[in-house]
């Protein structure tokens, strides 16, 4: 069942998307060569605690880290350890914030350093994805207006959308109805309602939209060894359209 959220509760999820936000920044100044994503996942946790509230990730059906962090080929569910990261690698961090009752979902895709052509490419591409995502989020419209934009977009432009993993409604809970994936015809599914709260999330792969699970039954990777890259936006249905409530001027 989708609920709705009252004006209260939108602007509870909307200061917890502040904090991420915040932890994206300053996690971007530390996405350099040679450092540990354990040291992304430290800082991360650190500052969230700071702020009063919890890193949802952490233990989150068993997730063993505070945030996701894939590099390259993962596509998500990448778990913080020693790994060092490298000049031309992009680095995706997917971020879940709780506090007051109520969850915020977020996720960006970083270069480090020069990276080729391809990688700045499909950055590019996959984030430009979510905001065509966007402008159809807005009470009347059907949910899968949303995919359809999403799919339509990358796939023009060479790319492929995860088939196997989707967004989702977010409030008290990490993962509400409805799901959404990233593609699929217009104008199907339910309509959206003022007062939805939504994580839209295209997973956009630079080869074939298949994926496979690592051994740490974690880790997410495309099967075919292709760049992917990852964008995610806690959003709500207005009648006037999406409120963003992980928005910054950079994320």
């Amino acid at each position: 069942m989708i609920s709705l959220k009252t004006n209260r509760e939108i602007e509870i999820i909307k200061a917890n998307g502040r904090i991420l936000v915040k932890t994206l920044e300053l996690l971007e100044e530390k996405i350099k060569p040679k450092v540990k994503t354990k040291e992304l996942d430290r800082l991360a946790e650190d500052f969230i605690k700071k702020q009063g509230a919890y890193p949802a990730f952490k233990g989150y059906r068993g997730f063993p880290a505070s945030i996701c962090v894939s590099i390259d080929n993962e596509v998500v569910h990448g778990i913080p350890g020693e790994r060092v990261i490298e000049e031309g690698q992009i680095i995706s961090v997917d971020i879940g914030v709780f506090k007051d009752n109520y969850y915020a979902d977020g996720a960006f895709t970083f270069a480090v350093g020069k990276v080729s052509d391809q990688a700045q490419r499909l950055i590019q591409i996959t984030q430009e994805a979510l905001k065509r995502g966007l402008e159809f989020v807005r009470e009347g419209r059907f949910l899968s207006d949303i995919s359809y934009a999403i799919q339509s977009f990358v796939e023009k432009n060479g790319f492929s959308v995860v088939r196997d993993l989707v967004g989702h409604g977010i409030g008290m809970n990490m993962h509400e109805e409805p799901q959404i994936p990233n593609f699929g015809p217009p104008g199907q599914g339910p309509i959206l309602k003022k007062g939805i709260v939504l994580a839209i999330e295209p997973m956009v792969n630079a080869g074939s939209f298949e994926i496979e699970t690592e051994e740490d039954n974690w880790t997410i990777v495309t099967k075919d060894g292709s760049l992917s890259a990852h964008f995610e936006h806690t959003v709500a249905v207005t009648e006037n359209g999406a409120m963003i409530l992980t928005e910054s001027e950079k994320f």
